[in-house]
């Protein structure tokens, strides 16, 4: 790093925080982030979409505009941003400052985009929703998807899902791209549990993580709420309901770019009461000049671990079955089957939630809405 840029990075709020010097993104990264960002490199046809887009796609075009119809933020436009974003760099030890754009939007979003080199982007709704310590914690979570390398594939998911939109009216015009789509959008929805890892280890102050992430999904309201209801609302979604819970659940994630913002907060809760965590912040961490003699085998171990944690380990319906079928309690159809339709002895409460749920798939049933069926098969 230069000698002006440890001196702009000597700028920072008062508050000590801890640094760490050569952090490698595999410190923070969830194992689900690693292992889908896998799954969508050897999804069919994504190499060749890479590499066309990456061509066609101009950086100069897409830094120009945001130059054009936007406020860059620097020593001189938005102060405070530009502390922030030095502090954050220099919390995670990231050489090159990205530079980072205010956007007129009343909707609060932040997104960290770019070909070549990552540029951040911040609206105005989320400039003006939250506070300074919850703001550290976005401006975190950006840096952090600019150190793992995010940047290029939200571009690519944003042109995608623009391209899609206007080839929709084609027949089977979209199918192709829009597979592509939605395994990026998995990806993407991994990578922000990952990024708001990075934002606790820059912000340093959970409260502020969970207060930022309340307000995005309340409002500037916080008075009105509180961090251990809002908790208890993940809890209640991910073990709430039947399995034809667990599958709604799924059909309403899968157009969405991020999680629910009640399971980012759990997952970032849960995580900062790790071992895994303690020992970043005592300063044992994976670093970057080791990434290069990381086993790709003892990425998949973990992530296969880790999966196979969160299905023993989960409260919801789909994921219970699937765990005692690990555990060898019968084959998945037929369990499946079972559940759905009543059949296999199911007594008590569950008897009674599989009665219901043979009733809905009946057509006759009032409540069972015309594009359900479609809605499950697709």
């Amino acid at each position: 790093m230069t000698e002006s840029s440890h001196e702009s990075h000597e700028n920072v709020p008062s508050r000590q925080r801890r640094r760490f010097p050569g952090i490698s993104s595999r410190a923070y990264e969830h194992p689900a982030d690693r292992s889908a960002l896998v799954a969508l490199r050897k999804l069919t046809g994504f190499d060749t979409v890479f590499k066309v887009l990456s061509g066609l796609l101009p950086e100069r075009s897409l830094r120009l505009l945001f130059l054009s119809d936007s406020v860059r933020v620097s020593d001189a436009q938005f102060t405070h941003l530009n502390s922030m974003l030095r502090d954050a760099c220099y919390i995670l030890d990231l050489e090159k400052v990205p530079p980072m754009y205010v956007n007129q939007d009343p909707q609060p979003n932040a997104m960290c985009i770019g070909l070549d080199e990552p540029i951040i982007v911040v609206t105005t709704g989320l400039v003006e929703l939250l506070d300074e310590e919850e703001m550290r914690a976005v401006v975190g979570h950006e840096v952090g998807h600019a150190l793992s390398g995010h940047a290029v594939y939200r571009t690519i998911l944003l042109f995608l899902t623009s391209l899609a939109l206007k080839v929709a009216w084609i027949p089977l015009g979209n199918v192709a791209i829009m597979a592509i789509v939605t395994a990026l959008r998995e990806w993407f929805r991994k990578s922000e549990l990952s990024a708001d890892r990075a934002g606790l280890l820059v912000g340093q102050d959970l409260r502020a993580s969970m207060r930022g992430l309340m307000k995005i999904a309340g409002g500037n309201h916080l008075h009105e709420m509180n961090v251990d209801a809002f908790l208890a609302q993940a809890d209640e979604y991910e073990k709430g309901g039947d399995l034809r819970d667990s599958v709604l659940k799924i059909l309403n994630v899968l157009p969405r770019s991020h999680p629910f913002t009640t399971v980012r907060a759990a997952e970032l809760k849960k995580w900062s009461e790790t071992r895994d965590y303690q020992r970043i912040m005592d300063g044992h961490y994976p670093r970057r000049d080791e990434d290069k003699d990381t086993s790709v085998t003892d990425a998949f171990k973990e992530s296969a671990s880790h999966y196979a944690d969160s299905v023993r380990g989960s409260k919801d319906p789909l994921m219970k079955l699937v765990g005692d079928i690990a555990g060898g309690a019968g084959d998945l159809g037929g369990k499946l089957r079972d559940k759905f339709t009543g059949q296999g002895g199911g007594g008590g409460g569950k008897g009674n939630a599989t009665d219901d749920s043979q009733e809905s798939t009946s057509p006759e049933d009032p409540e069972q809405g015309p594009q359900e069926p479609g809605s499950a098969g697709s």
